[in-house]
């Protein structure tokens, strides 16, 4: 304990202080990579939902997201410019609505309107229903372009003299419709990414690149690996890198969400964006372009955004067989009705009706739009879903685990107690403050906290030292004073108070002493600060009944301390890392579906083997590659936000997949006309009405997703 928690010592130091910034390698390494890989998004969506394969053909020229939703919304623009004229010179809108605007040749005007819309409009549904034929996987691009094709052929013989009524008017808006759907999906599966684009903003743009002992100003894009550049107080760090001389404290709130300036010396780590403290620091150069922290964070989410999950591919699995139900109702209905005697315009009629209904606007953008949404509602609160698939299925966890260090408490120390040994309580505090005000130790941050609170007095010190691993000295008054750790005092033969030491440590306190020349005349016990959040998420997660669990390496003593204070449910301590994941298969085997949280390394199998892993944000490397969802923020809070946008996304979807499939399954019949003894038909304009407000149902369902802030 005293070794773990020595003064200064480095081992909660370098974890607190490595923490933060391998979070910050994990959440940047997202960030380019979204302009340049925006089009890779909806291109793995075309081998798996037809839809999205005219996204493809849309970005053939590797423009960027942004560009490419700018040509959709165009292209939609242009189609409604298109589709209205249509829609008011239609003989069955004019019906339907009691107006009349007639003129010679007016259908002709809509004939060659609708020819252009088919070109321009209809031409990403053509491409892809290309693609899925070709891969014999017909499905939604397949069922729009048949609907299309049929509607517009059928109508333009209506136009030079076949009995009937045209569907000019449906197939526009379909169309129109589609296009916006596809419009709004991708500006919503962007959110994300563009939530979290933000971030670039915080790289400069120019490095004091060393150069032969001159300092050449030089822009990032022609540094080099191994270049080095120095870093002055106040300045963002340019780079990732790895400090190679001097030591300064920076700033990386603005990735972490901590507020508390990270100690950085030599062999430390960097963030490219982070900003220096009042330190040079000499910086070499180990990550450039899609290898830095914030490249990394933007691949992330573009991953979470390709990752399907079940209700998704089964969305893909109800278009391509709707795909072939339309066929098949089609064409029982061409030969019921042939053989039942009706003419061949009614026939037709009945056909076309089929299959535009059949086309599944509403299932088409049902699942994408829900999982875009969730997807900006999850980057926008500090959650990067990795795994999609496990995100879903968190909707189930009824049992959650907590490492301690870094995902309860803050890693930051508060003084609990003093005791004194021959001297007043305000002299030792008034010398303590003046020795460890030079330090940027945690503990030393704790006890200058503290005697700021109290109104410390700061007296001159002359001799300052730091001795990293045993503690500092400097003397006030012609007196040298130190500040170490019990293990000095054992080592160099001081008498201190070891029973009153054990004590403490055993209730969780990290115990540190000052001493006067030879003479300990005080000693102070600091607590590693629980978080304020963590509070709060233990209460959340018990009111809702899920069951919550620490589970750490630390010692009873101290796991009983926090565990009692948050009144958490069961306790686990003095676990090794393969242990545990050894106990978190137990709690699976006693029918628990787990989810484990944790930032450490030690945490990654654990983390690995729970039903649903959440790396802390601020954690190492190997916890973040393991993890299912990573909380940018620190905050375990978060996890109650995370639960519930993931119960609310799977809602949301199985809405949105009733209500497009109920539409599809209900008035399919009815076009066809298994009503018509009955005497109800369900007319072509109905047919389209309907159609096209599913669409709209389903879009404005996914947009109400929402979580409490």
């Amino acid at each position: 304990m005293d070794e773990k928690h020595n003064h200064h010592h480095n081992h909660d130091e370098e974890k607190n202080t490595k923490k933060h910034e391998h979070n910050h390698n994990e959440h940047m390494e997202h960030h380019n990579h979204i302009d340049n890989n925006m089009h890779m998004i909806h291109k793995h969506d075309e081998v798996n939902n037809g839809k999205h394969n005219h996204h493809n053909h849309m970005n053939h020229g590797g423009h960027d997201h942004n560009k490419m939703i700018k040509e959709y919304k165009n292209l939609f623009f242009l189609s409604l410019i298109l589709t209205l004229p249509i829609v008011l010179l239609s003989p069955m809108v004019q019906e339907l609505l009691k107006f009349t605007l007639r003129f010679k040749y007016d259908q002709i005007v809509v004939f060659v309107l609708a020819t252009v819309l088919v070109l321009i409009g209809g031409k990403p549904f053509f491409v892809g229903a290309k693609d899925e034929l070709k891969k014999k996987g017909p499905a939604m691009m397949s069922l729009i372009s048949l609907a299309v094709g049929i509607s517009y052929i059928y109508s333009s013989a209506i136009v030079f003299g076949l009995k009937g009524h045209d569907f000019f008017w449906e197939l526009a808006t379909l169309i129109t419709i589609m296009l916006l759907g596809h419009y709004l999906e991708m500006k919503s599966a962007v959110a994300a990414s563009n939530a979290l684009t933000s971030l670039t903003k915080l790289m400069p743009s120019e490095a004091n690149l060393v150069r032969e002992d001159k300092i050449v100003v030089t822009k990032i894009s022609d540094l080099k690996i191994s270049d080095i550049v120095i870093v002055k107080p106040g300045d963002k760090v340019p780079v990732d890198g790895i400090i190679t001389e001097g030591k300064s404290t920076l700033d990386e709130s603005m990735i972490t969400g901590e507020s508390v300036p990270v100690l950085k010396e030599i062999n430390d780590d960097v963030i490219g964006g982070t900003i220096n403290g009042d330190g040079s620091i000499y910086v070499r150069v180990t990550k450039l372009g899609k290898d830095t922290y914030l490249e990394q964070v933007i691949t992330l989410v573009n991953d979470a955004q390709m990752n399907r999950s079940k209700t998704q591919r089964l969305a893909d699995t109800f278009a391509k067989y709707l795909f072939y139900l339309a066929i098949v109702i089609a064409s029982i209905t061409a030969i019921v009705w042939s053989f039942s005697g009706k003419p061949a315009d009614f026939v037709l009629e009945r056909v076309v009706t089929v299959v535009i209904i059949a086309c599944p606007h509403a299932l088409g953008v049902a699942i994408p739009l829900v999982t875009s949404v969730s997807t900006s509602i999850a980057a926008k609160n500090g959650l990067l879903i990795k795994k999609r698939e496990r995100f879903e299925n968190a909707r189930k966890i009824n049992a959650v685990v907590f490492d301690k260090t870094g995902t309860l408490t803050e890693g930051k120390f508060y003084v609990s107690h003093i005791h004194t040994y021959g001297e007043t309580k305000e002299n030792v505090i008034n010398y303590a403050y003046s020795l460890e005000k030079y330090s940027n130790h945690p503990i030393a941050k704790g006890i200058t906290e503290y005697a700021l609170t109290n109104n410390s007095k700061s007296l001159k010190v002359t001799d300052f030292a730091n001795t990293p691993g045993v503690g500092i000295e400097g003397f006030i008054d012609n007196k040298k004073y130190y500040i170490v750790s019990p293990a000095y005092l054992t080592k160099n033969g001081i008498n201190f108070d070891n029973h009153h030491h054990h004590e403490m440590s055993e209730d969780g306190l990290t115990v540190i002493y000052l001493v006067q020349e030879d003479k300990v005349i005080a000693s102070f016990a600091l607590e590693d600060k629980i978080k304020e959040s963590s509070y709060q998420v233990v209460k959340d997660l018990k009111e809702k009944g899920i069951r919550t669990i620490l589970l750490t390496g630390d010692n009873s003593g101290v796991a009983a301390k926090v565990g009692k204070k948050l009144e958490i449910d069961e306790v686990i301590a003095e676990v090794l890392p393969h242990q545990k994941s050894e106990k978190i298969r137990d709690l699976k085997a006693k029918g628990y579906i787990v989810a484990m949280t944790g930032d450490g390394i030690n945490d990654a199998p654990a983390l690995a083997e729970a039903d649903l892993g959440i790396a802390i944000g601020a954690g190492t490397d190997v916890a973040i590659d393991t993890a299912d969802v990573i909380l940018v923020k620190s905050n375990p809070k978060d996890v109650i936000a995370l639960l519930e946008l993931s119960k609310k996304t799977y809602n949301k979807m199985i809405q949105n997949l009733i209500w497009a499939t109920a539409y599809n399954l209900i008035t399919l019949p009815l076009a066809a006309g298994i009503l018509y003894n009955q005497g109800f038909i369900l007319p072509p304009a109905i047919g389209a009405i309907l159609m096209s407000a599913s669409s709209i149902v389903v879009a404005v369902n996914a947009k109400l997703l929402r979580i409490k802030k």
